[in-house]
């Protein structure tokens, strides 16, 4: 009973960490690529590999229930999409990405 409850419990985390990865590297490809070098960040190809990267170890950290699963990768492998949306995505954003939404301080609601 217990094991299942944790069971259920890493999973949902797995696929809480597997979808925040999964996004941040989509909001990354819809971002042009002058937006990062003008902020002075790395290119967006090299942003999309480290992403791209830790998304495919946030998906192998996903347990099957046969034991499967790299519950200590996936946590690191989150470290980049978080750092992705604290630091680089506030600083893109302004440039677009997509989308019909009205960019700037004239749009929007």
């Amino acid at each position: 009973m217990l094991s299942q409850v944790q069971f259920f419990v890493m999973m949902a985390l797995s696929l809480a960490v597997f979808a925040v990865q999964v996004v941040a590297f989509v909001d990354a490809l819809r971002r042009p690529a002058r937006a990062f070098t003008a902020e002075g960040k790395l290119s967006k190809n090299v942003w999309l590999l480290i992403l791209g990267i830790a998304a495919a170890i946030g998906l192998l950290g996903i347990p099957t229930g046969r034991g499967g699963g790299f519950g200590f990768l996936n946590i690191i492998a989150v470290t980049p999409a978080i750092i992705y949306w604290v630091d680089v995505r506030p600083r893109i954003r302004p440039y677009g990405g997509g989308g019909n939404r009205p960019q700037g301080p004239s749009g929007g609601w």
